[in-house]
């Protein structure tokens, strides 16, 4: 161990003692001291951020190559901590009116230490590395889907993520110990030349389950079911948390798999990750149609997108990995403004109203929340000229030019199909009667304020970011060839 690998993984050093402190400083200060542990660790995860700029973006291999200090974990991890920081922001008041009690601070400790797992993951060099990683993410996210442990729907979306998750780590584990058997090393780079060798089934196998284990992570068909569950019974700041934090990073530790470890095997995985593609992109749209809450509908859009995201993955080119992380940092925005929207829906006793009925109307009694609402359901089913749109285009694009023509096809046309839900709602809103006064203003400045942020991030507005998004973008998946 030496210096400069620890300059490499500076922002989880100041995320892992960020935790520490503020776990002791919540344990002498109890209840009283949440907002001010809130707040700094907001302030962790900036700092965090900031250390990025050093070698923990371009240094290299650390510590004999288990992590990978680069652009490409650096971009994740910009988005990995942006979003994790407003999942902090959008608590307190959520838990203070649905609870009649202030949030404990133990919510921001997990959400740092979780933070600290899923940087693990888009930097790991390492099948073991990845594994630590994916499960110091995993450990506080099962705690976090239970947080309201009052809650029959929390607990139970716990106790069923705690189960499927802990089935996915098995088969992840079980293909990792297969990769390792017959390639006889964990580290990234000795994979590759494994499977760069003479063809082997056992490596073939092992594949195949690493691939099911990241499919799990990332909610992608068949690995979805526990997703609506969860998302629904979860309170609604995790959620938002759950829809888009760890999925960059699933997605980026997937990404780092497929190109890193078994870059030389492309043509067997492509053939996983087509299937995934189509089938989330299917499978996200239609069972969304019949949806009744908000939440679970916003869970089978993740699906859906998630199936976009894997046709830039198909691609398995510089350009479609770009085209993976310009679809995530616009989908993350399009989610977050979606859950912050969702947050602003209550009742008139101050409880949360989940179900898309009670949007009748909302053009007239919060016209400001019916256009924000309306600019990120536009923006999801990808029509012009919102950033969306831009999204999906990108990795269409970068799938044509890989040759996979079959495949964008079949996406553009599965496309139609998602349209269909996130108009519904545009409908119910603008054009069904209101239903009584509406929901009640929050006057939370915090949240009106990101609510309009993102609003117009996706907005044609946006499109000013569309150069500096693609240079940085580019730079990054050009790290990982």
């Amino acid at each position: 161990m030496n210096h400069a690998s620890l300059m490499m993984v500076l922002p989880e050093e100041i995320l892992t003692i960020g935790a520490i402190v503020l776990m002791l400083v919540a344990a002498w200060g109890g209840q009283g001291a949440t907002k001010m542990i809130s707040w700094v660790a907001v302030a962790v995860l900036l700092g965090a951020g900031i250390a990025l700029a050093g070698p923990a973006s371009s240094g290299g291999a650390a510590f004999d190559g288990m992590i990978r200090a680069d652009a490409f974990g650096a971009f994740a991890k910009v988005l990995i901590y942006a979003a994790t920081a407003i999942a902090i922001l959008m608590a307190p008041r959520f838990f203070r009116q649905t609870t009649g009690d202030d949030l404990r601070p133990e919510y921001p400790v997990l959400l740092l230490l979780s933070a600290c797992g899923m940087g693990m993951m888009v930097s790991a060099g390492d099948l073991l590395v990845l594994y630590v990683g994916l499960e110091l993410q995993s450990l506080a996210a099962y705690v976090l889907a239970s947080f309201m442990r009052r809650d029959a729907r929390s607990a139970e979306a716990g106790l069923k993520y705690f189960v499927l998750g802990a089935l996915a780590s098995g088969i992840l584990l079980y293909g990792i110990s297969l990769v390792y058997g017959f390639s006889g090393t964990t580290l990234f780079s000795s994979i590759a030349t494994a499977y760069a060798g003479p063809h082997s089934l056992g490596l073939t196998f092992g594949l195949v389950f690493v691939f099911a284990g990241l499919a799990f992570k990332i909610s992608a068909v068949p690995f979805h079911m526990w997703t609506p569950d969860v998302y629904e019974g979860a309170p609604t700041p995790v959620t938002a948390f759950f829809a888009s934090a760890p999925k960059v990073a699933a997605m980026g530790m997937a990404v780092r798999v497929a190109v890193e470890a078994m870059g030389p095997a492309t043509d067997q995985w492509r053939q996983i990750v087509i299937f995934a593609s189509l089938a989330s992109i299917i499978f996200g749209a239609v069972a969304a149609i019949g949806q009744s809450n908000i939440k679970r509908l916003l869970a089978y859009s993740s699906i859906n997108n998630v199936g976009f995201v894997l046709v830039g993955l198909a691609a398995g080119t510089q350009a479609g990995i770009a085209a993976v992380l310009f679809y995530l940092t616009v989908y993350v925005v399009m989610t977050l403004g979606s859950f912050l929207v969702v947050l602003q829906m209550r009742g008139e006793d101050g409880q949360p109203v989940e179900t898309i009925a009670s949007l009748s109307g909302m053009s007239r009694t919060r016209p400001g929340l019916a256009l924000a609402l309306a600019i990120f359901m536009f923006s999801l089913a990808g029509i012009p000229p919102l950033l969306g749109f831009n999204a999906k285009l990108a990795v269409f694009d970068a799938a044509v030019k890989a040759g996979l023509y079959p495949l964008a096809v079949a996406g553009f046309v599965a496309s139609v199909i998602g349209a269909y839900y996130y108009l519904r709602v545009i409908k119910v809103m603008y054009f069904d009667e209101p239903v009584g006064e509406g929901f009640p203003k929050s006057g939370d400045v915090v949240e009106g304020g990101l609510i309009a942020a993102a609003a117009v991030f996706v907005s044609p507005v946006g499109w000013v970011l569309l150069a500096p998004l693609g240079i940085a973008t580019m730079a990054a998946a050009k790290a990982l060839f």
